[in-house]
């Protein structure tokens, strides 16, 4: 995807995260590179020395009517409300706005779990008659993109992604399709995930917590992007630019440096660099960025299959004015993305 087919702006953020609600708690994590995360509790019966990052203080009706809220699952809150802050970080009014060239493409892992082992229990051990079709509509991955978009009033394209660890960047990857196909002025775009702990107990009995899933955590990061011309004309301020997504689906073994080489594009490395997924464990990425600053989120927030958002809010929140920045995301069997940032004129510092 080329960049010089139509720049397109980031011009909102928001994040909820263990660090706390909004982008304010995750700069100061930034900034201390303390960990968030927090030990399992012990009468889970998974063992100790575990790490989770569990999302605590997190009163929903601060921004939601209970009544409404109790239809949603976990995964959807954090979703409708993080979308929310997004577009009231940028500076939106859907109101005035074409709702039809809005829309908001998201990726998550696990999505409404919970709500999915209640209604599968309840089946297993009642029957037929103990199904709750209020639950059925929240045991789907995209019931949080969904819930979003139908209380922000997003009529535009609406897509989940579930790509493993890169879950965040795809959904990235397909809205700046979709604005670069003029399908839509306007994208909501990044991760959504929920933590229980039935799954942490599931971990524990795969033998996942020291694995992939070692220091699993939950929250949503949201990015609104834009055609720059369209931001310029709402004079909204533009925090960075996307200028490339670049994608290969597998490191071949004995070719890893040509992966590499088309992840990292013609441009070579940058100076400032985020990681997600399992790309820090990864020899390829390390060994070729050894000269980058890194933004580690992973040993700060834990890590999700869709904490690719709030990776890339992270590094948008690190770069300087014009600054050039690339993220990198890594799933264990693919696939792998890097993307281009460009810090914006209107980088908050």
């Amino acid at each position: 995807m080329n960049g010089k087919e139509m720049s397109i702006a980031v011009t909102g953020l928001a994040a909820i995260s263990p660090a706390g609600l909004g982008t304010g708690p995750l700069r100061e994590a930034l900034a201390d590179g303390k960990s968030r995360l927090e030990p399992i509790p012990e009468d889970f019966g998974v063992g100790s020395g575990y790490l989770w990052g569990k999302i605590g203080n997190f009163k929903v009706s601060d921004f939601i009517p209970p009544l409404k809220a109790r239809k949603f699952d976990r995964c959807s809150l954090f979703a409708v409300i993080a979308a929310g802050m997004a577009l009231r970080d940028a500076g939106m009014d859907t109101g005035s706005t074409d709702p039809t060239r809005i829309g908001i493409v998201l990726g998550c892992g696990f999505g409404g779990i919970a709500n999915s082992e209640e209604f599968l229990r309840s089946y297993f051990t009642r029957g037929a008659e103990g199904l709750a079709p209020m639950l059925f509509p929240n045991t789907v991955p995209n019931a949080p993109a969904s819930n979003a978009s139908i209380e922000h009033g997003l009529k535009g394209p609406n897509v989940t992604f579930v790509e493993r660890f890169c879950s965040a960047e795809s959904a990235l990857m397909m809205a700046c399709r979709f604005i670069r196909e003029d399908r839509a002025d306007i994208m909501l775009t990044g991760g959504v995930d929920e933590l229980n702990p039935l799954m942490i107990k599931a971990f524990g009995a795969l033998g996942q917590l020291r694995g992939h899933a070692r220091n699993f955590s939950e929250g949503a990061g949201i990015l609104v992007l834009e055609k720059t011309g369209h931001a310029r004309e709402r004079n909204a301020d533009i925090l960075a630019e996307i200028e490339d997504v670049r994608t290969v689906g597998s490191l071949v073994k004995g070719l890893e440096a040509e992966g590499m080489s088309r992840l990292l594009g013609a441009g070579g490395a940058c100076p400032l660099v985020s990681l997600s997924g399992v790309a820090e464990e990864m020899k390829p990425f390390p060994e070729t960025l050894a000269s980058a600053r890194f933004v580690r989120t992973g040993v700060i927030l834990g890590r999700s299959l869709a904490m690719g958002g709030l990776s890339m809010i992270s590094l948008i929140l690190s770069m300087s004015p014009g600054q050039n920045a690339m993220h990198f995301a890594a799933s264990p069997e693919g696939p792998y993305y890097a993307i281009d940032f460009r810090g914006g004129a209107s980088v908050r510092q």
